[in-house]
């Protein structure tokens, strides 16, 4: 759709033809995590929890960081699998720390813990990830068609992700600020920011 290009503000075109939303082509780690993952829904307990942290541990820093450390996290982090990682203790966040193919903060790893923590509990109760963060859905015909990057800049936030921050919360988790929140909300589809026009928006019907 022509007036959704406002000259490389909502969509750029890669070398390869393709639309893209703005910041999807700028590297090659953007255009895969772009193409393939981001706005696609996700359902799987697992990867939501690894979503969430690594989420957490990009706050402060570029996703692109995070991007090009995840394997080295799955590696630290046992897959994310939630079962092992609430079993770490002391002398595995010592370990963590002096591991330099992660994001070596302290409150960051504690926190991965801890939320794994969490996970379990609520495994424990009967209860999913995946229920928990998709009840925080919001109704598609509420999103805005056109997100310009002033747009982004001053939504930083919903106020589906401040209810999911609260809910999170008020559960024991840690590192799941509102903003933290909105951005693994679109990563995993439960918001779907692709633009109208960018070549990935088939993945809203996924």
């Amino acid at each position: 759709m022509a007036e959704t290009l406002v000259d490389g503000d909502l969509l750029d075109r890669g070398d390869d033809g393709l639309l893209r939303c703005f910041w999807g082509g700028s590297t090659p780690e953007y255009r895969a995590y772009h193409d393939t993952e981001w706005g696609r829904a996700v359902h799987d307990d697992s990867r939501l929890f690894e979503k969430i942290c690594l989420e957490g541990f990009q706050a402060g820093l570029s996703w692109l960081t995070i991007l090009r450390k995840r394997e080295n996290f799955r590696a630290a982090f046992a897959g994310f699998d939630v079962d092992v990682v609430a079993d770490f203790d002391e002398p595995d966040v010592e370990r963590l720390l002096q591991n330099a193919g992660i994001v070596r903060h302290r409150r960051k790893i504690e926190s991965t813990i801890n939320n794994a923590r969490r996970c379990a509990d609520l495994h424990a109760s009967g209860e999913t990830l995946d229920e928990l963060v998709w009840g925080f859905a919001p109704d598609p015909s509420t999103r805005p068609s056109l997100m310009t990057r002033q747009w982004l800049t001053d939504n930083p936030k919903t106020a589906e992700s401040t209810a999911l921050s609260l809910e999170l919360k008020r559960r024991g988790w840690s590192f799941v600020g509102p903003t933290t929140m909105y951005a693994f909300m679109q990563s995993v589809g439960v918001v779907n920011d692709h633009q109208a026009g960018c070549h990935a928006n088939r993945a809203r019907s996924e």
